[in-house]
């Protein structure tokens, strides 16, 4: 891909907080591209509840606009899947899709939190242990988190989510990529008991967005011997982050999934390799600036 600018965009509902335009307008500015980011909010639009008609009316838009390429967050990342023209290898596995490129007439999707919550992991919890992680959240984000999990070499990911088919379908789908027993799946009221001998936490719902503040789980289950990751990146500190530190949890940030998952997106959408360090500075710089919150795209 050459050209010097580019028209790209966000679709999702409450998004209207996303960093995601700062970051990619900061990168493309030090490259010296001419870059656009817009925000395509299904609330502003009113059809949060229609995402499937939503995410193919909007495609199809964009595609007729010129878009390069666009974003994709909750609740539409399996809801794109079906008007799409080609996936990934990665986001085929997943069945979700965070990032549309538009090329050569076609839509093809990509799933950058994989790698984005991969590198993050890496780089803010380098010597966790893995033999047996509890993730909240089998949704579209979810889905990433729980591959990238056993990819890094989890020994078993459990999944717990309110819709209990849907964490059940997950974990089977694990199963037949990784082996039998890398995943599981509990009822949100087995947490406690899958949390005792737990190594871990990730957290990967949308809890924590501006729509939806609080915690995602009782208090008293956090304890010293979690460690404890988020997907929420604003505020970097997190109530769960807030409350998992004081309690002697170790805790990893948002922010490094949100910023390792936007430069993969923005390696894709241009063809020009990002700077993750400048990128990691530009969002400690933004989240300092506005301390407002919601979740990691």
């Amino acid at each position: 891909m050459s050209q010097d600018s580019y028209l790209v965009g966000l679709i999702g509902s409450g998004i209207g907080p996303s960093l995601s335009p700062a970051l990619h307008h900061r990168e493309a500015d030090r490259q010296g591209l001419r870059y656009l980011y817009r925000l395509l909010d299904l609330d502003v639009l009113g059809v949060r509840g229609r995402p499937q008609e939503a995410v193919k009316t909007l495609l199809h838009a964009t595609r007729l606009l010129g878009f390069d390429g666009l974003n994709v967050t909750h609740p539409c990342k399996q809801a794109v899947v079906a008007h799409l023209d080609a996936l990934s290898p990665q986001a085929a596995a997943l069945g979700a899709v965070n990032t549309v490129v538009f090329e050569d007439g076609r839509a093809v999707g990509h799933n950058t939190d994989v790698t984005g919550f991969a590198a993050s992991f890496a780089r803010g919890l380098p010597d966790a242990r893995m033999e047996r992680i509890v993730q909240l959240g089998a949704g579209g984000a979810g889905a990433a988190v729980a591959h990238a999990l056993l990819t890094l070499g989890a020994g078993q990911v459990v999944l717990v989510d309110a819709m209990t088919e849907r964490a059940a379908e997950l974990a089977a789908s694990l199963d037949r990529h990784f082996g039998a027993g890398r995943a599981a799946h509990a009822a949100p009221s087995a947490l406690a008991e899958h949390l005792d001998d737990a190594d871990g936490i990730v957290h990967a719902t949308p809890t924590g967005m501006a729509a939806h503040p609080g915690l995602p789980l009782p208090a008293h289950l956090l304890h010293p011997r979690l460690w404890v990751a988020e997907v929420v990146y604003r505020p970097l500190e997190t109530e769960l982050v807030r409350t998992a530190r004081a309690r002697g949890c170790t805790v990893l940030d948002g922010g490094g999934m949100a910023v390792f998952q936007a430069a993969d997106a923005f390696r894709l959408f241009t063809g020009c390799e990002p700077d993750t360090v400048r990128m990691l500075a530009h969002l400690a710089e933004l989240t300092a600036a506005d301390g407002a919150v919601t979740r990691a795209d």
